[in-house]
């Protein structure tokens, strides 16, 4: 359960940076390991190869479009509700693919996330630019592989350790025989 808290919190977070980045590492991942809790879900959809293909398309025209000069900020009315949606997306499947019942809280973490994260990152960007002699788009460059290397390391988040029983000591063969 807490895995899962902490993996909505985080795929959530960085759709605050980069709505489509986390969703398509989250979809990539389902399409090649697919959770049984998302096969009668209206969610399973993210499990689809065609889903995780588009998804990484939309991720790409993103991360150009972020760089094109005019684009509105991302604190603006539409660009932050779409961030929204998205990190609602993620955490509600997050939760569903975990088998957690709770999707609607999974929803909330991941929308919640991304609002602040939004925020967040652009006044750190902003003030970066401000502060530094470094070009803003050096920065969205640096932001776009941040989130994609965080969101492949949330997508792939480790598997619960396996205990495994003491079977005493082994015996190895061919060594000093």
């Amino acid at each position: 359960m807490a895995k899962i808290f902490w993996q909505a919190l985080g795929a959530g977070a960085l759709a605050g940076l980069r709505s489509m980045t986390p969703l398509a590492t989250l979809s990539g991942s389902l399409a090649r390991h697919k959770s049984p809790f998302l096969a009668a879900s209206p969610l399973r959809f993210l499990q689809s190869n065609l889903a995780a293909t588009g998804l990484k398309v939309l991720a790409g025209a993103e991360m150009v479009a972020d760089k094109a000069p005019g684009m509105p900020n991302r604190t603006d009315p539409t660009a932050l509700l779409g961030r929204a949606l998205s990190g609602a997306l993620i955490g509600a499947t997050l939760y569903k693919a975990g088998k957690n019942r709770q999707v609607a809280v999974g929803a909330l973490l991941g929308s919640v996330a991304a609002v602040a994260a939004t925020f967040a990152s652009f006044h750190l960007r902003k003030g970066l630019g401000e502060q530094t002699q470094v070009p803003d788009p050096a920065w969205a460059l640096a932001e776009d592989a941040a989130t994609v290397s965080s969101s492949l390391a949330v997508a792939r988040a480790p598997k619960p350790l396996q205990v495994r029983r003491y079977a005493g000591p082994q015996l190895r063969r061919g060594v000093g025989s």
